[in-house]
């Protein structure tokens, strides 16, 4: 299982993860990225973490 954690003090609103997620389990809330759906549906795939500008998502496996 693998774990999605969004710095939002970091997070600008881009959308480039939404987009990217594979998975589908990303989307904007207001200006900000968020988890949505079953988080468990994370493919660990780091493609959201490949695509934000500022760094601000981590992927970890649990």
């Amino acid at each position: 299982m693998f774990t999605v954690e969004i710095d939002v003090e970091k997070c600008e609103g881009c959308g480039e993860c939404t987009e990217g997620c594979p998975a589908d389990i990303l989307e904007l809330d207001g200006d900000k990225a968020a988890v949505s759906g079953d988080p468990n549906d994370c493919l660990g795939c780091e493609t959201c973490v490949s695509v934000c500008p500022t760094g601000a998502i981590t992927v970890t496996e649990s």
